[in-house]
């Protein structure tokens, strides 16, 4: 490497390491997961993110100085990241590929033709036109290209996650277990980067232009963002899909007169408790329908408009009450046994649930079991916040 003139300083270390981090956790998680389509997206984006480190961890090191035929090689195609990263989200959703992908893929797909084709140029016309127009146009062009695509896709990404929150309440009891918080904090690696993309470009912009060296606290946050995005996602790999694309509720022909829906969610909320179906740590609307003998639809709206609470809402209140009764029992089993004995999925979706369903910690109800002073809770379901 002495013979090349390269010098391979802590910058071109620390960006090695994290380039090789992120092919290693793509080519495990293209292979990996009940959930390939999700799995996938983000693979082919850690990629992205290697081939965006990759001019700064070999620039660092006088690549470009001592083989100047290498400008314009096809590395960093930034223009791919949202929309990679936005298919990702839809797949954890419902396990497909967001429609018309190939047209969302469309600006990376010409940013890397353009990038290739000037890489093509012979010797000093490829230099000339770097220094020239590319540098003075094009360039600050694409730079704004990608602010305005992160931008769009963390709003995409944002309406994904507040419809997954949703549907996952809507459609199963262990939604906690899914992708909805994951989600949450790609959207907020998505727009950390943003404010830090932006920050940069205000600064060059200002400063009348910044330096390869200057640069270097965004290429190792970058870094830093793609490790942490594949080791996150390798976490989140082997869950399945939660809800199909196909999964919505099924629609039912309304009769002419309104059902009493108060009455019918009493029905099923009686069924559903004393056949002890609640403990099942992955009760779906599905399946519930299936063994209430109803269908989607039909048992949505009775909890909806009769309960006044989502899915999610009604069977983990059902399993806060399992918990209260085993306390009221003289249980001594401690707190987080027998939640996950009555089919909560963690402890903090046990926490929430009770304390929605009784007002009070399940610290504080057993404490309070114990006071011959204490009066049980009133026993009518609490309604979900308008």
């Amino acid at each position: 490497m002495a013979d090349w003139g390269l010098l391979f300083g802590w910058r071109t270390a620390l960006l090695g390491v994290a380039i090789l981090q992120c092919v290693l956790l793509a080519g495990a998680l293209a292979r990996s997961g009940p959930n390939r389509a999700a799995n996938r997206f983000l693979a082919v984006a850690l990629v992205v993110v290697a081939g965006m480190l990759t001019p700064y961890a070999i620039g660092f090191a006088g690549a470009y100085d001592r083989f100047r035929w290498l400008t314009f090689a096809p590395f960093a195609i930034p223009l791919a990241f949202g929309p990679l990263l936005y298919g990702y989200a839809h797949a954890l959703a419902d396990g497909t590929a967001p429609r018309r992908m190939r047209l969302h893929l469309l600006p990376a797909l010409a940013q890397f033709a353009y990038l290739a084709l000037c890489f093509l140029i012979p010797g000093d016309a490829k230099w000339a036109w770097y220094t020239g127009g590319h540098r003075a146009i094009v360039s600050p062009v694409l730079d704004v290209m990608g602010l305005v695509s992160l931008a769009a896709y963390a709003y995409a990404i944002g309406g994904l996650l507040r419809r997954q929150r949703k549907r996952l309440a809507d459609h199963r009891s262990d939604d906690e277990r899914f992708s909805a918080h994951w989600l949450g904090r790609v959207l907020t690696v998505i727009l950390a980067g943003l404010g830090l993309k932006a920050g940069f470009w205000l600064w060059s912009l200002i400063a009348g232009g910044i330096d390869f060296f200057q640069e270097t606290g965004l290429y190792l946050a970058l870094a830093g963002v793609g490790v942490y995005l594949g080791v996150a996602g390798w976490r989140q790999a082997a869950l399945p899909v939660p809800l199909a694309a196909s999964d919505p509720i099924s629609a039912e022909q309304e009769p002419s007169r309104s059902p009493d829906w108060p009455s019918i969610a009493a029905e099923i909320a009686d069924r559903t408790r004393d056949a002890g179906w609640w403990r099942e740590p992955d009760l779906s609307l599905a399946r519930l329908s299936r063994l209430l003998g109803t269908n989607n639809g039909r048992l949505s709206r009775a909890i909806n408009l009769g309960l006044g609470v989502n899915f999610s809402n009604f069977v983990n209140g059902l399993r806060a009450e399992g918990v209260a009764r085993a306390l009221e029992a003289g249980s001594d089993d401690d707190l987080l046994s027998l939640a996950l004995d009555m089919g909560f999925a963690s402890k903090a979706s046990f926490n929430r649930a009770f304390k929605a369903r009784f007002g009070v910690s399940p610290s504080r109800y057993r404490r309070q079991v114990s006071d011959p002073a204490f009066l049980p809770a009133d026993a009518e379901m609490r309604r979900a916040a308008p």
